[in-house]
């Protein structure tokens, strides 16, 4: 049974059998981004975290184009301006595509990425804190910051040399250049290319192994292990965390059943939920501050 969010303009939001589908939808202008659809995009979010039923989340474009990036109806001042972050006294605004990316980068289910065409800019860096992206065999992605004057947003200087390698990551922002799948496939940025007629449903596969084998709380917290670890310093840090979440995890009905299903060699039915069962297995991680 699919249940569809009310009230959204710039994209659709769908729960159906466990997966959330996020669609980027203003086809007309290739998905090209907007305040509305950041705005949209934050609340979609918040609730993938606050439904249990939610055990993975799909992200795709409406159309041809996944993002063609920002929507540039305002010329050469699209990015001269922009609504000051309330949270803070600083002259700076935050920028729009760092509150999506970081709100991603929070979230406690998996995300996928089903990149069905272009992905230039932003259209192409909110995707780096997806979890898994799949690409279309006739999509194409830009880092084309530098050839508009300004420089990468959306935490990409953080998250693209994490994924890709700093020299990859080099090369595709110094030069600008929109390039191929089959070049995003060999540089790591994606997992794999398929036609486009296939993306969804290698997308939902990939969805339902999580959701129909995988215990929620635990695929909530090894996301947030994989990416807090990534700024670690030490592998000390990750030990701590690891023991923690083994110690307070192994108590769990969780842990027995998953234990218990398989000697008994059936399938796990996992009763724990994340919105109350998550356990902090991060003492003293707090959220840096805009400024």
């Amino acid at each position: 049974m699919a249940s569809v969010a009310p009230n959204y303009s710039d994209i659709i939001y769908q729960v159906e059998d466990g997966i959330a589908t996020i669609t980027l939808n203003r086809p007309e202008k290739l998905n090209a981004f907007t305040y509305v659809m950041m705005t949209e995009l934050i609340d979609a979010f918040d609730q993938v975290d606050a439904d249990d039923n939610v055990r993975a989340v799909i992200v795709t474009g409406a159309g041809r184009a996944f993002c063609a990036g920002a929507d540039l109806a305002a010329g050469g001042d699209t990015f001269s301006d922009g609504k000051l972050s309330t949270e803070s006294s600083s002259k700076f605004r935050r920028d729009g595509g760092g509150t999506v990316t970081l709100r991603m980068f929070q979230c406690n289910k998996p995300i996928i990425g089903a990149l069905n065409g272009a992905g230039v800019g932003i259209g192409v860096t909110m995707t780096l804190p997806m979890d898994i992206r799949i690409a279309a065999d006739t999509a194409k992605f830009g880092f084309v910051f530098t050839r508009r004057g300004i420089v990468p947003e959306a935490c990409s200087s953080w998250f693209l040399p994490r994924i890709v390698g700093i020299q990859q990551a080099q090369e595709w922002v110094f030069t600008g250049r929109v390039f191929s799948a089959a070049e995003a496939l060999a540089g790591g940025l994606v997992r794999s290319v398929h036609p486009v007629d296939e993306l969804m449903n290698v997308a939902r596969g990939l969805a339902r192994e999580i959701a129909d084998n995988a215990a929620p709380v635990s695929v909530a917290l090894s996301r947030q292990m994989m990416w807090r670890m990534l700024g670690a310093s030490h592998p000390m840090e990750a030990h701590r965390v690891d023991s923690r979440g083994i110690q307070i995890r192994g108590r769990s009905e969780d842990v027995r059943e998953g234990v218990t299903s398989f000697l008994e060699k059936r399938p796990a039915q996992f009763t724990g939920k994340v919105s109350t069962d998550l356990p902090d297995i991060f003492p003293g991680w707090e959220e840096p501050e805009f400024f």
